[in-house]
């Protein structure tokens, strides 16, 4: 299959083809630095790290551009609070932005522009709308005048009525005066006693926030981009303001594919610190949520659709990271002793070394499949889940007490199906975590699991109670899926182990 991807601007799945054979320029929306990143960031650069390392996997040359917004209202009012700077508030928050992506395995971008340190191409980008007519100065200001763009909303596809909806509230009513129509948005906003300034032709003042990308996209990656990413709350008026901005410049496309992803909710509600349901990834992590467990937290649902955070599910994904690395963890744990990678692999008592290949080729084959379908993450995840079940079960009978030379014969034909596994969680971004101290292994995430595997035990008994067997099964066999073997007892108790 080729890989297929859902762009916003065409509103279809398109087949991905990049403008340089074998090469692929990203340009991803970054955060604006005033606070910690949560868990909407989480999921969003989780998913376009994902994207990032399938194209790797795949073949091509990535250049991924990633920008922070280091100068900003929000930025400027934080500092204000702090009595401290844009300066100190933006470096804490850089470092705090690098340290989360870190924690969540996510590889650094190639480049990390910044705001204040892409003023010349901001100017520079400024001066040429102007000079086409597409942008005017008013008292300090400038604006882009969108009614010169006659394609103005082609990736939101809102209507004039909609547009104005959508920026009420972002402007004051004097810069509403002062603009030659309401959709106006500002390129360069003038300086304001207290406030940090720079030098421009338009006189002191600072750039406004759509401006900063169009420009720092050409100049790091050029006038047309192959994938140019971001949440769906960016689709308007960020992202619509870009593409008027730069192809008003330049005469151009952009990028040839827009991806968004889908938001986060919080038990059913839109995150919002109003609502008292913002949890940031900081606050997450330590908590003892493990980087992975929120990772396959993350891949679980299609990058597209709404995420809905409970703690119902983060326990079930964490349930099933156990099982998954438990098996990811088996080469470390046990390999050399095993003998992988050192002695020749023997035959399998159950499958022929050629039945075995062709098996793998299979599962190798399905999880590009998945890839291919607009980063179908689950059904990928679900491969893998499949790769482990036997190296899963050969890992527990080991930590269980039994010997590797026991084991040796089953552990010879494993060998490659466990290096299949690690190649293909490796491209989501999955990896064998440290196991954890016994202080650890009592964390808030494994009470939570543990909690999770007893309301699907109950689940199922109150099916077979009510003669609902083909419910019992599909819970038996969901648990099975995740590494949870039901034993059931007499008196009708049933007890669990990991498999």
């Amino acid at each position: 299959m080729t890989l297929r991807l859902t762009n916003t601007l065409s509103r279809r799945c398109e087949p991905f083809e990049p403008l340089v054979p074998g090469q692929v320029s990203i340009y991803c929306c970054g955060v604006t630095v005033y606070d910690l990143c949560h868990l909407g960031h989480a999921r969003s650069y989780i998913v376009w790290d994902v994207l990032r390392r399938y194209l790797l996997w795949s073949g091509y040359a990535v250049t991924f551009v990633q920008n922070f917004t280091d100068i900003d209202d929000k930025i400027l009012k934080r500092a204000e609070e702090e009595g401290s700077s844009m300066e100190v508030v933006s470096e804490r928050n850089i470092a705090a932005f690098e340290a989360d992506m870190a924690a969540l395995h996510i590889l650094p971008p190639d480049r990390m522009p910044r705001a204040t340190r892409s003023l010349d191409a901001i100017r520079r980008l400024i001066g040429e709308l102007e000079a086409k007519g597409a942008a005017y100065s008013a008292d300090g200001d400038v604006y882009f005048a969108v009614m010169r763009q006659a394609d103005y909303g082609k990736l939101s596809g809102r209507s004039l009525e909609e547009q104005q909806e959508g920026a009420s509230g972002r402007t004051r009513e004097a810069e509403e005066a002062r603009k030659r129509h309401p959709f106006d948005f500002a390129l360069w906003k003038g300086a304001k006693a207290g406030e940090p300034s720079f030098p421009s032709p338009w006189g002191a003042g600072r750039p406004g926030w759509h401006i900063e990308c169009s420009a720092m996209v050409r100049e790091e990656l050029g006038t047309t981009i192959d994938i140019h990413l971001g949440g769906a709350d960016l689709i308007f008026p960020h992202h619509e303001n870009e593409i008027a901005q730069s192809e008003a410049a330049s005469g151009q496309p952009l990028a040839r594919f827009w991806l968004h992803n889908g938001m986060v909710n919080v038990g059913g509600e839109k995150m919002s610190k109003s609502l008292g349901n913002f949890t940031t990834i900081r606050a997450l992590l330590e908590s003892g949520v493990s980087p992975m467990t929120l990772r396959l937290f993350v891949l679980q649902a299609h990058y597209r659709k709404p995420l809905d955070f409970t703690a119902e599910a983060l326990a079930a994904a964490a349930t099933g990271w156990r099982g998954l690395d438990a098996a990811l963890a088996l080469g470390a744990r046990h390999g050399a002793a095993l003998g992988w990678g050192t002695a020749p692999a023997a035959e399998s008592a159950v499958a022929s070394p050629a039945e075995i290949g062709e098996e793998l080729a299979g599962a190798r084959g399905r999880f590009a499949a998945a890839m291919d379908d607009d980063l179908n993450t689950s059904a990928a995840l679900a491969v893998l889940f499949e790769l482990a079940r036997p190296l899963r079960a050969l890992a527990n009978r080991l930590e269980r007490g039994g010997t590797e030379a026991e084991a040796a014969w089953e552990a010879a034909a494993l060998e490659t199906r466990w290096r299949l596994l690690t190649e293909l969680a490796g491209v989501l971004g999955l990896e064998a975590e440290a196991p954890r101290s016994a202080a650890e292994g009592t964390s808030a995430e494994a009470e939570a699991a543990e909690t999770v595997i007893q309301q699907r035990i109950e689940e199922r008994r109150t099916a077979k109670a009510a003669r609902d067997f083909a419910t019992a099964d599909r819970i038996r066999a969901e648990l099975a899926a995740e590494g949870i073997e039901l034993i059931d007892r007499p008196g009708g108790v049933t007890d669990w182990v990991r498999s």
